[in-house]
């Protein structure tokens, strides 16, 4: 079965996940976009949040939104705000997920993300989401031996 992770990374913790996923022989495909958020990291915090906190789409360079071959996609976002980030935001509009088995990693500094959990059980009814708390920090093992 091919199996896919589609992720955005703003610090770099998308990226260690996308890395332990590879091992596991998924697909990557890293979502880039083509506006930046301040370099200033309050600032970055603070528009990311604010921008999250009106489901905010943000434009993707180059998305590639084919997924047909897959039969299993887990998307990959940060937690911005309680919410998933801009850019995942927008690659769930462009992304048929019908018919597939879909997982959602998120990561954050808490581990949690009640708003999201809800918001993602209302669009998708068999889900399963997987929070994984400062991936930079963690084994990865201990939350993602299973996929």
């Amino acid at each position: 079965m091919k199996k896919i992770f589609i992720y955005y990374s703003l610090t770099g913790n998308g990226d260690i996940v996308g890395d332990y996923l590879k091992k596991k022989n998924f697909d990557i495909r890293k979502v880039e976009t083509s506006e930046e958020l301040s370099k200033n990291k309050i600032l970055k915090i603070l528009q990311g949040g604010f921008l999250a906190g009106i489901n905010h789409k943000s434009k993707l360079k180059d998305f590639d939104d084919d997924i047909d071959k897959y039969k299993e996609v887990i998307i990959g976002s940060p937690i911005w705000n309680g919410r998933l980030s801009c850019p995942i935001n927008t690659v769930l509009d462009k992304l048929d997920l019908k018919n597939k088995k879909v997982t959602f990693i998120l990561y954050s500094g808490s581990g949690k993300a009640p708003k999201t959990d809800t918001k993602i059980k209302e669009l998708y009814k068999e889900i399963n989401i997987i929070h994984i708390k400062e991936p930079k920090k963690n084994n990865l093992d201990k939350y993602l031996k299973n996929i």
